[in-house]
């Protein structure tokens, strides 16, 4: 797939003035990030969040977008500068904790996977009636044949594209019908009624943990476009995502706010539905449908690429057939769906492993930044050491709760 691409690019050109196919590249890397982080979670958490707070939820959403882009310009500068992969870089700074990070990234996007595939069936079920393991299996059909394409690289950027400005225009429609006061959410974005650190470190968890932080710094890398002469471009495709991301959160946020002020009470079972139907009736109902869908095949595929390509370098055999174990992957987790549903325990252990994952990979990436080993004789900017080092200790802290939480449940 991808690895195609990077042939073509044995030498990495300067991207002072982007080619027409580089920025096609970097914007589909943005998408990818962004397309990614917007899963079936993504839109429950945005509306139940935006029930419990209100219009103080822009607070939570403004403080976690500063916080990810912080979090997101590290990951992506150190990867494109280094020329390594997040679980290489981990292992020549601690032996065997690329290891440790390329088993937590690869069963967190397994799970995840699952609850993605799932997702995306409950959305065919929505749009055409069809019982949600058909609608799931149809998904990972047309998952599959993104990565049996001859440039699967180019399909994949433009399916994030597409189906990631879909989902905003769409939510922005609901939005609109929503009515909702946006005086009073740009004032309580700014001066909250009430402030959630635990929502704004779980926001940032949602936005780029996992496998998401890697997803677009590990698809440029494989269309080679890295090295310090490109760092730029690199920068503003990170913080790209991080908007595609952060902009969809806005639009549902305000669709929530215009429905839940009136009064209307979310359902618990699916509250980002009974938003989409309660604000535009059975016609965004459906929309709901194609928005869910599209979330669930965007982290379908974003998911099963960046899990696989923490293994591409632990294993030779993996790294030649790499789109072969994509679509394995992508299989994998359909079977487990149809057969069992979402597994309990691996959803679980997942969520504890998740948990880890930024914490581990922030830290240790910057770390990196400083070991000319690494990165030569690049010189990390200090403003983004002190932001990253926040977000650290802040994520650190949530996955400590997370662990103490989650693991009980194994023996109970």
């Amino acid at each position: 797939m991808v690895v195609e691409l990077s042939k073509q690019k044995n030498t990495y050109e300067r991207l002072d003035k982007p080619t027409k196919s580089n920025w096609s590249v970097l914007l589909g890397a943005a998408f990818l990030m962004g397309s990614s982080a917007i899963g079936p979670g993504f839109l429950t958490q945005t509306a139940v969040f935006t029930e419990q707070l209100l219009a103080s939820f822009g607070f939570v959403i403004l403080m976690s977008i500063i916080l990810d882009i912080g979090v997101q310009v590290n990951v992506w500068r150190i990867i494109a500068v280094s020329k390594k992969r997040g679980q290489d870089i981990a292992n020549m700074v601690l032996p065997g904790l690329g290891y440790f990070l390329a088993f937590a990234v690869s069963l967190g996007g397994l799970a995840f996977n699952i609850g993605n595939i799932g997702g995306a069936g409950l959305g065919m079920n929505v749009l055409f009636g069809l019982d949600v393991r058909i609608g799931a299996i149809i998904t990972a059909a047309v998952a599959v044949g993104i990565f049996l394409s001859k440039e699967a690289g180019v399909a994949m950027d433009k399916i994030a594209r597409v189906l990631g400005l879909m989902m905003v225009l769409m939510t922005l429609f609901v939005a609109f019908q929503s009515n909702p006061p946006v005086g009073e959410a740009v004032l309580r974005t700014f001066a909250p009624k009430t402030i959630d650190v635990f929502a704004i470190i779980t926001l940032v968890g949602g936005t780029v943990g996992g496998y998401i932080t890697f997803a677009g710094g590990h698809r440029l890398l494989d269309a080679g476009i890295s090295g310090k002469e490109n760092l730029h471009q690199v920068t503003k495709s990170s913080v790209s995502g991080i908007i595609i991301a952060s902009i969809m959160r806005i639009f549902l946020f305000l669709a929530v706010l215009g429905v839940v002020i009136t009064g209307f009470e979310l359902d618990p079972k699916n509250p980002a539905a009974s938003v989409f139907e309660q604000a535009a009736g059975i016609v965004g109902y459906k929309m709901f449908g194609l928005v869910l869908w599209a979330a669930g095949i965007t982290s379908v595929v974003g998911a099963a690429y960046t899990s696989v390509s923490f293994l591409r370098t632990l294993s030779g055999k993996i790294d030649r057939n790499n789109t072969k174990v994509i679509i394995g992957f992508i299989v994998v987790s359909t079977i487990i769906f149809v057969l069992i549903g979402e597994p309990v325990l691996l959803l679980i252990l997942a969520g504890a492993f998740n948990g880890l994952i930024l914490p581990i990979a922030l830290g240790t990436l910057l770390i990196a930044a400083y070991k000319k080993s690494i990165v030569g004789d690049y010189k990390h900017p200090l403003w983004l050491t002190i932001f990253g080092g926040i977000v650290f200790f802040a994520t650190a802290y949530l996955a400590g709760v997370t662990l103490i939480n989650q693991v009980p449940k194994l023996f109970s």
